[in-house]
């Protein structure tokens, strides 16, 4: 301890304590024992101690911290925030990926065993300790204190392409307000201009046929994907060729970040009423595409074709990672907005409650989600495979007249008007089976409608081209097509409201700086830093930011937080923690899961990604336009050492916070603790207030007194009597949040 510090020139001082700890804790000015009834609970002028005439003031209440106005505003928080894009177009893509409903075991044994007990543990300590999420950690124990600061990192790399999504959702809504959608059709090129809609009928009536043809780019991918990477992205062949700003997406990313900062900008008073919408409105949509949906052609086919069990599949390692990867992002854990929205409850609230119902919430959200993605692909499939019929029949039907085929070959029943899909499949068959030497070389396709399902289509190309496609063959398309761009704004919306609390949060408790400020200032270098992903290859560098930024570090952020409560701070006197907090002792298997079997699915989880990210080739999938497809290309060295970068600069405060504070230099992060804190640990101290004032009374040396430090409770499992110490700063010292926050460290 510092020699200059109040405690030790009191210790050394032969004058008479004046001064409690709860003085020094709350950096007021000494108190008059003599005459304060406050105190000791003492009348003017009285000698003995009788009951306090004040009762001591609720920390919640009076210290100062912003709260939410009710609990629902909270539960539709932690809502937005865990229930976002990656619900509606990652979810499905693994279902159908990985063994369909066989997929849903390994998910739902996998949110036991770690979604919802680390939800719990960050819940917990954030309502707690009532920090964010640099704070809470720096309190737990200070030499980890930098899981805090990487995870506020890996927000802000996220938010920087997470909200680029949105300005593409946002470009995407305002082109829906037209009819026929932009995107229904490919636009048809005359003497080197373009047309489509109604231009295009215009143009057709004053213009010989001969001059009109299909943009070839189009004509060799769909509208969808044209629109797409063209019209939209206006896309470069490779990485290397920035292509300059696309102005577009400029402007959409700047609405996307107004969008953002109002909603954040009073803080929870803001963004907790943006929630009421943006939280509830995504599943009036879901509801209403799925009720629209089940009405479509092939609807049940897809929905078939996604539940359809192939259990051979849950035997693979591969599904039981990709799961463990999905539950642990679906529900935010590391990204510190779980931490941040939790602090502003009240001390007793039920967080297990909420951890459990959030979690239940965001499973059935993403199985409703899947069943919407699957009924309108499966009608979309519908579509392709009549199509594929109708083409490949006027194909058979030009060998027929050329004599490459025998009309002997086509059944007598089949009439080519009006073919059926099995009419196809049969004629298909007949002609495999005799032409079996020429039929390579006439190009005929099977048609299966399970091979148009098997398709697998997840992130953008799902959003911006299959699910796109499949609406404009909806009645009233517009309509549908603007009720989904919306609902993708809100969902992006409630995920980004978590990420921007995650990153301000933390700051406001460590700075006295107005909200207001922090959040514009914040918003605005977003923005400017986010024109890398609007360029015309942003979209290349949207792909290496969500492959590499966030997946191994908030790995490692989430394995270090369940290490630093489960066995530096102790996993019993955590339990304990709670029981004084909740007013109930959670259940035994909660212990065993944050001592044992969260830890070690972490790890492997980490090995996984390791050995995932070595054995898979670094690179993207970049658009041809000659050829009107995507074909992967590996990343130029500056753009590997960019990847890399990444997950270096979003790990790197855990080993420098970790050096720093163990070489004692810099402080253990306590001196930077809020009023509202210094307020709450009031409450705990009392007893030794107490003691204090009373040493006062009796006339003890200081050196006769016990020490003003209290003694933390220590570490036992289950049955166990072997107290858990810490060496901390070149002492031994006991672990746990008291020693964190003892008079000593405050000071």
């Amino acid at each position: 301890m510092p020699k200059n510090t109040k405690v030790t020139q009191r210790e050394h001082s032969n004058e008479p304590v004046t001064e409690s700890v709860a003085d020094l804790l709350s950096l007021e000015h000494p108190m008059d024992y003599k005459s304060s009834q406050m105190s000791m609970g003492l009348s003017p002028g009285s000698t003995a101690p009788v009951k306090a005439l004040i009762p001591s003031p609720d920390p919640d209440a009076e210290d100062g911290r912003p709260a939410w106005n009710n609990k629902l505003e909270y539960i539709l928080a932690q809502v937005g925030f865990s229930v976002g894009l990656g619900n509606v177009w990652r979810f499905p893509y693994l279902c159908q990926k990985n063994g369909g409903g066989a997929y849903l075991v390994p998910y739902f044994i996998l949110l036991i065993l770690i979604g919802i007990p680390l939800f719990f543990l960050e819940l917990a300590v954030g309502q707690r300790i009532r920090r964010g999420s640099i704070g809470v950690w720096n309190y737990v124990y200070p030499q980890l204190g930098g899981i805090g600061v990487s995870s506020l990192m890996v927000c802000g790399f996220v938010g920087l392409y997470y909200n680029v999504i949105i300005g593409w959702s946002i470009f995407y809504f305002f082109q829906s307000f037209q009819y026929p959608l932009p995107w229904a059709e490919c636009p048809i090129q005359i003497n080197g201009s373009q047309a489509t809609g109604m231009a295009l009928h215009v143009i057709l009536q004053s213009r010989s046929l001969a001059e009109v043809f299909v943009v070839p780019e189009c004509d060799k991918s769909s509208a969808t994907t044209y629109f797409w990477y063209r019209q939209t992205l206006n896309i470069t062949s490779s990485i290397d060729d920035t292509g300059g700003l696309n102005w577009k997406m400029v402007l959409s990313l700047l609405v996307a970040w107004i969008l953002v900062c109002l909603a954040v900008i009073k803080g929870i008073q803001s963004s907790g009423k943006v929630m009421y919408f943006s939280s509830l409105f995504p599943y009036l949509v879901l509801f209403c595409f799925l009720v629209r949906g089940l009405m479509l052609k092939g609807a049940v086919d897809g929905i078939a074709h996604m539940f359809t069990p192939k259990l051979e599949k849950m035997l693979e390692p591969q599904v039981w990672r990709e799961a463990a990867t999905q539950v642990f992002f679906a529900l935010g854990l590391g990204f510190g907005g779980v931490i941040a929205f939790s602090s502003y409850n009240k001390r007793e609230n039920n967080c297990h409650f909420d951890a459990a119902l959030v979690s239940v919430i965001n499973f059935v959200t993403s199985i409703l989600a899947t069943l919407v993605v699957f009924a309108v692909l499966g009608f979309k499939a519908n579509i392709m495979n009549e199509k594929c019929v109708v083409d490949n029949a006027e194909k058979i039907i030009g060998f027929l007249n050329t004599g490459v085929l025998s009309k002997e070959l086509i059944p007598p029943h089949i009439n080519f008007s009006h073919l059926s899909t099995e009419d196809y499949a049969e004629m298909y068959r007949v002609i495999k089976t005799v032409k079996e030497d020429i039929f390579d070389q006439l190009g005929l396709d099977s048609c299966l409608l399970e091979d148009e399902l098997n398709k697998a289509v997840q992130g953008t190309g799902l959003a911006f081209i299959a699910f796109t496609e499949a609406m404009t063959h909806f009645p009233a398309s517009p309509f549908w097509s603007v009720m989904f761009f919306f609902m993708l704004i809100n969902l992006g919306l409630g995920s980004m409201i978590g990420t921007m609390t995650g990153i301000t949060t933390p700051i406001l408790d460590a700075f006295k700086i107005r909200k207001e400020i922090l959040c514009v200032a914040c918003c605005v270098i977003a923005f400017l830093l986010g024109l890398l992903f609007v360029q015309r290859s942003g979209n290349y560098f949207v792909t290496m930011f969500d492959d590499y930024s966030a997946g191994l570090p908030l790995t490692v952020v989430v394995f270090l937080e369940n290490i630093s409560v489960a066995w530096i701070y102790g996993t019993e006197r955590f339990m304990q923690d709670l029981e004084d907090m909740l007013g109930f002792r959670p259940y035994s298997f909660y212990y065993y899961m944050w001592k044992y079997v969260s830890p070690a699915i972490l790890v492997l989880l980490i090995i996984a990604t390791v050995i995932e990210m070595a054995i898979s080739p670094a690179g993207y999938n970049a658009w041809v336009e000659a050829e009107g497809a995507e074909r992967f290309h590996s990343y130029p060295p500056w753009a590997l050492a960019m990847a890399y970068s990444l997950i270096v600069v979003a790990m790197l405060p855990l080993p420098i916070v970790f050096l720093l504070r163990h070489y004692n230099l810099i402080s253990d992060g306590s001196n930077k603790l809020s009023v509202s804190y210094r307020k709450g640990m009031m409450k705990d101290i009392s007893n030794l207030e107490e003691q204090d004032e009373q040493r006062f009374i009796l006339g003890k040396n200081p050196s006769e007194a016990p020490s003003p430090m209290p003694a933390p409770r220590p570490y036992l499992g289950p049955g166990g009597t072997q107290e858990m110490t810490n060496t901390n700063y070149g002492t031994s010292t006991k672990t746990g949040y008291q020693n964190i926050g003892s008079p000593e460290s405050e000071l």
